[in-house]
């Protein structure tokens, strides 16, 4: 059940950005920057693989995989540079995700050959891996308690611009550089990723580390974050074979190196089984917590990544012509950058969990009519669209700080980044599967029922707090009061050591709230 969470620990009349310092504001635009960016480098390639195919005379199948390559790498890239936050502070993580992706980007514009752009690609991925996990870790504890809804939920929109800042500048720039030197235009758009350099050295230079993992820093041990755990021990051969045989699975399954079902089943199984056993190390008395954020992080994927990425195809489909089908998809983005703007304000205001479930259903009810008419109104689909891409992934901004609300501090960006791009593999699986549907009913269907199935589970597992119920079947020592409850981390945050909803003996060895939280 879905507690309702008032988190009023400031005072009712106060104006919400009265709450915020001036390096508050600093460090956040800053990490909005930094994920607007992200999001722009990561999406370039959508819009360049047109020109990218005809350079290279690549097939169908090669044109995708440049797209599936980023998802191979970034569960290692959220592994790595994560557990990098954790050790030396989440502005260094976030500094050298920043420059790793610009590096990418560049050195595509400069990709002499198909495996050249691949290999860039999941350098991309995984730097994109490591900003997401430092920037969310980042904002979330540089930010008040009581809004740090509204904190994951502007940083996500970020994401959301990024991908209509990509979009101008592909419609603008491209065609104007291959009026003058055909060939070159998709080249250019990626000249654009050395921006993000500027971005980093500001960074470097100017903003101040979290408040929590600074104040964190003075009673924590350094030997326990994922590097060290997973790599700084006797297990270290046997785990980095692990990564070898994950990246390589990965690889068959996304590069489509076989047709064969059987064997991209058992790569999908060797895969998933080299992510648990690394949760299982990284926490063994929370593995369950772990498995359970990667399954929803994957069937949230599940649910919005079909839409987005068979969209162009649906609207074609019922008869729209190019140019109004980029006109409705950017009016949907518009309502995708709403939507994480919205959640952070409701999930303040309502409860992180109560309006993960309610903006799930909203979006649900309008999947229906959106993809089981056929009429093809431009103003109906469009409206529907953008209250589905509002409702349905806006409110993903907030899984950031669901998900480091299960992590203690000096584990969160690694524990965040590892589960959430772990399960972010199901951007790659869901569009596929998506069109395997569509084979045998239509696209519309196909896209409604995933979307319907997918995101029940999502509401199931993040409105009944599964991760934390399981858990306690589990281990119930090993549970913390403030594991994916909005009220009781607000009531640790103003010095209540035994809020009333959580037994007293299921918290005292975890970590303790960072005395900074309280602001």
């Amino acid at each position: 059940m879905v507690t309702n969470t008032s988190l009023t620990s400031h005072p009712p009349t106060q104006r919400w950005w009265t709450c915020l310092t001036k390096e508050d504001w600093k460090a956040f635009f800053a990490a909005w920057i930094g994920v607007l960016l992200d999001g722009y480098d990561f999406v370039l390639i959508a819009f360049a693989l047109p020109l990218i195919t005809k350079s290279f005379n690549l097939t169908l199948v090669e044109s995708a995989t440049l797209i599936s390559a980023a998802f191979v790498s970034r569960w290692l890239g959220g592994l790595i540079l994560g557990a990098a936050g954790d050790k030396w502070g989440r502005k260094p993580a976030m500094v050298l995700s920043i420059l790793m992706f610009a590096f990418g980007s560049i050195a595509c514009a400069f990709a002499p050959g198909y495996w050249f752009l691949f290999l860039f690609r999941l350098i991309i991925g995984f730097a994109m891996a490591g900003e997401y996990s430092a920037s969310a870790a980042y904002v979330i504890e540089s930010w008040p308690v009581h809004m740090r809804n509204k904190a994951s939920g502007f940083l996500l929109s970020g994401y959301a611009f990024g991908v209509l800042l990509a979009a101008q500048v592909d419609k603008y720039l491209v065609s104007w550089v291959e009026s003058w030197h055909p060939g070159w235009g998709w080249r250019a758009l990626f000249l654009t990723g050395i921006i993000p350099v500027f971005v980093a050295v500001y960074m470097r230079r100017r903003l101040p580390e979290a408040n929590d993992w600074k104040e964190n820093q003075k009673d924590a041990q350094r030997d326990d974050d994922m590097l060290d755990i997973l790599f700084g021990s006797q297990r270290r051969i046997p785990n980095i074979l692990a990564v070898v045989v994950a990246f390589v699975a990965l690889m068959v399954i996304f590069t489509q190196a076989t047709s064969s079902t059987a064997v991209l089943i058992l790569c999908g199984i060797a895969a998933a089984a080299v992510f648990i056993t690394f949760i299982v190390q990284f926490d063994p008395s929370r593995w369950v917590i772990g498995i359970l954020i990667m399954i929803t992080i994957f069937a949230s994927f599940m649910y919005t990544w079909p839409i987005q990425g068979l969209l162009p195809t649906y609207l074609h489909g019922i008869g729209m012509d190019p140019g109004v089908v980029a006109n409705v998809v950017s009016f949907a983005a518009v309502g995708n950058a709403c939507g994480y703007i919205l959640a952070g304000f409701a999930g303040d205001a309502m409860g992180m969990r109560r309006w993960y479930a309610i903006s799930i259903i909203l979006s649900q009810i309008i999947v229906i009519p959106l993809f089981v008419q056929t009429s093809g109104i431009v103003v109906l689909v469009a409206a529907l669209l953008f209250f589905q891409q509002m409702f349905g992934q806006g409110v993903s901004g907030l899984l950031p700080k669901w998900v480091s609300s299960y992590f203690p501090v000096e584990k969160r960006a690694a524990g965040l980044g590892f589960c959430y791009n772990v399960g972010a593999l199901g951007g790659a699986v869901g569009p596929v599967l998506g069109a395997s549907i569509a084979a045998k009913t239509s696209l519309g269907v196909a896209l409604a029922i995933m979307s319907v199935g997918f995101a029940l589970i999502v509401v199931v597992s993040i409105g009944l707090n599964l991760p934390k119920v399981l858990q306690k079947a589990v281990n119930p020592d090993a549970v913390r009061p403030e594991d994916g409850d909005d009220e009781t981390i607000a009531a640790i945050a103003a010095g209540d050591e035994h809020p009333a909803d959580s037994a007293p003996n299921a918290t005292d060895t975890a970590s303790p709230a960072p005395k900074t939280q309280g602001r």
